[in-house]
């Protein structure tokens, strides 16, 4: 009993085409998150190996400038004025060139340097001098002689929450130390506090590109591969469809074979049970028939039972052939001679209903291995269907050809050709468009030519007309 839970076939082949599809949606998803994931780590790593760098860069510039300050400012003004006043102008435009002449080309935005009661005694800005308590928890630090440094940034939200943002400043403290001591065990003296800004916009800009052509080259390498992979999807996907059409098909042909078959069974059995009264019958009716004439009576009834006989055992021998198909008796023959005597066979029936016959027989046609008996009848059933078809003062083609693997043969005729539904239907067994016969006559030819490794078509002809196109090995 048929499952009425069970998927419908077309479901079943249409889900592992959806877990494919998936997959590589999926894969293409964590891939493309990994990749981004790794840029971001990427990029951040980068980002702080900058802002380290940068810290040591401007320690170097602070231990730099305390050196100058106390080499070339501190220590002459000491000598000279005996104490250092700042707010001397003179004294004041010499600190200024030496921070300039020591700083220049460094990108230093500020620098302001405080005595040790947190008062800014000197600055770039002007404005900024004399200001207290300026320094923060970042001057108490370096009061302690420790370096410390910190980011400031501007922009927008969106570019300070995608870390690029559009100003990025460097801030450090350092302590400004007296460099000469006065005995070998004392501590170098705090004597004020450094602090330079230093603008690294540039560097960040640099980092965000480095991040921008990353996750850029990363999407796409992702698009590349998802196209790679789209098109493995699709060409997996043509070829699991076109194995399932080829599966559904040789399941149909097997459905199809055993139904034959037991038909072929029951055909076979009942013709073959069939035979052997009706041939009593025959022989009955032609014993009848003698005595009759003797007796010189005139009567046709056993004719009648005769011919009736005869046709009743043809039809007989139709499905006998079809039921059980005889072994082909192999032997080297020509298809150029086979289709002639087929010709001679039905020069009566050709003259009567005045058909033309065109042959284009190809002259050096190799010789095939078949049953030239076998062959022989499928040409002939073929013609007669040609003749039923074009009636009287009708044509038909015969061509003959051959290529390195096999020999074709054409029966073309001028009728009406076929309609579709029943060039359908044109292999179904006891299938006919006749008032009489049994159905069965192109099943036997089709049999015949798959019994030599064969095949044949039947397609409708242009403008008019149907044609049978039959290839057979070599």
């Amino acid at each position: 009993m048929k499952n009425l839970f069970s998927s419908p076939p077309f479901l079943q082949k249409e889900r592992p085409f959806v877990l494919v599809k998936a997959f590589t949606i999926a894969s293409l998803i964590v891939m493309l998150a990994a990749t981004i994931f790794i840029a971001a780590l990427n990029a951040h790593w980068v980002r702080n190996l900058l802002l380290e760098k940068s810290k040591e860069y401007n320690s170097l510039l602070v231990e730099n400038l305390n050196h100058q300050i106390f080499l070339r400012f501190a220590a002459p003004v000491a000598f000279k004025y005996g104490e250092i006043k700042l707010r001397e102008p003179e004294q004041s435009r010499l600190l200024d060139a030496v921070i300039t002449s020591t700083l220049h080309s460094f990108h230093v935005e500020m620098v302001n340097i405080y005595g040790t009661d947190n008062i800014i005694g000197y600055s770039f800005d002007k404005e900024q001098v004399g200001r207290e308590d300026a320094g923060g928890v970042m001057y108490e630090q370096a009061m302690q002689k420790e370096t410390t440094s910190k980011l400031i940034q501007k922009g927008s939200f969106l570019e300070l929450l995608f870390w690029f943002p559009e100003e990025t400043k460097i801030v450090t403290f350092a302590p400004l130390v007296q460099e000469m001591q006065l005995s070998r065990h004392e501590e170098k003296e705090v004597i004020g506090v450094i602090e330079i800004v230093r603008d690294i916009s540039h560097d960040y800009q640099q980092v965000f590109r480095l991040q921008g052509m990353i996750v850029a080259s990363c999407a796409g390498v992702m698009g590349l591969l998802f196209i790679v992979l789209r098109f493995v999807v699709k060409q997996g996907e043509r070829i699991i469809e076109e194995r399932a059409e080829e599966r559904l098909r040789l399941e149909e042909k097997l459905r199809k074979a055993a139904h034959l078959s037991a038909i072929g069974e029951m055909t076979a059995g009942v013709s073959h049970e069939i035979r052997n009264p009706l041939g009593i019958i025959k022989s009955s009716a032609q014993l009848m028939k003698k005595k009759m004439d003797k007796l010189e009576v005139h009567s046709t009834i056993p004719d009648i039972i005769i011919e009736e006989s005869q046709r009743l055992n043809n039809i007989i021998t139709d499905f006998l052939d079809f039921a059980r198909p005889r072994q082909a008796d192999l032997r080297p023959c020509d298809i150029n001679d086979i289709i002639n005597k087929n010709l001679s066979f039905l020069e009566t029936q050709i003259q009567d209903q005045e058909i033309i016959i065109h042959k284009a027989f190809h002259d050096h046609l190799p010789g095939i291995s078949a049953d030239p008996d076998m062959l022989y009848q499928a040409f002939l059933n073929i013609l007669l269907n040609c003749f039923q078809s074009v009636g009287k003062n009708g044509a038909i083609t015969i061509v003959t050809d051959y290529d390195a693997r096999r020999v074709f043969i054409s029966f073309a005729d001028n009728g009406p050709g076929i309609d579709e539904d029943t060039l359908e239907k044109i292999w179904t067994p006891f299938f006919t468009t006749k008032d009489t016969g049994t159905g069965l006559g192109l099943g036997i030819v089709k049999n015949i030519i798959e019994a030599h490794n064969g095949t044949i078509r039947i397609s409708n002809g242009k403008p008019t007309g149907a044609v049978v196109d039959i290839a057979l090995p070599i």
